[in-house]
């Protein structure tokens, strides 16, 4: 807090001035998914949620993020706050390997086994990331929670996410 000047609680250019810039950056990014959401045309075929229900809560949400974030910079920041964690444990190198195999393989299997096989894959990574040691487990949850979600999302909603293997025999 030595770089901290003034009163705790008012704002400090050199100390939260970045946190300040952060804040009014995601404040505009969230200004930004709003107006583009004003843009999205919709058509008379949808009588109650539209294309523009989800980027009007997230552009939402955002703003509401932004909002606090700039606020907190106004009376002082939050950077420093970080600072003064101590002992923070050291970074999970194995975790983080396992969440970005995770993505990549989401990314390569979804063109060609579909989204079930790539998310289901997706999820058994991203739980041993997260320290589960039962990957069998994993794989029958991953699989049902995502043929799940395929079939609502196909049947239910007529949205095609990823048609592969087993999507073409559902």
């Amino acid at each position: 807090m030595a770089a901290h000047a003034g009163r705790p609680g008012s704002f400090s250019w050199p100390a939260a001035g970045p946190d300040l810039i952060v804040g009014l950056f995601v404040l505009a990014l969230g200004l930004l998914c709003l107006w583009q959401a004003v843009a999205i045309p919709v058509t008379p075929l949808y009588a109650q949620v539209g294309p523009k229900f989800m980027p009007y809560v997230v552009g939402t949400l955002v703003v509401a993020v932004g909002a606090g974030l700039t606020l907190k910079a106004l009376r002082g920041g939050w950077s420093q706050d970080l600072e003064e964690m101590q002992d923070a444990p050291p970074t999970n190198w194995r975790a983080l390997g396992l969440l970005g195999a995770g993505l990549l393989a989401n990314l390569v299997l979804i063109d060609s086994l579909g989204f079930v096989f790539a998310a289901t894959a997706q999820f058994v990574l991203v739980a041993a990331a997260f320290g589960s040691r039962r990957p069998l487990r994993d794989l029958g949850i991953g699989l049902v929670v995502t043929l799940g979600a395929f079939l609502a999302f196909d049947k239910l909603l007529g949205v095609n996410i990823g048609a592969g293997i087993l999507e073409g025999i559902l």
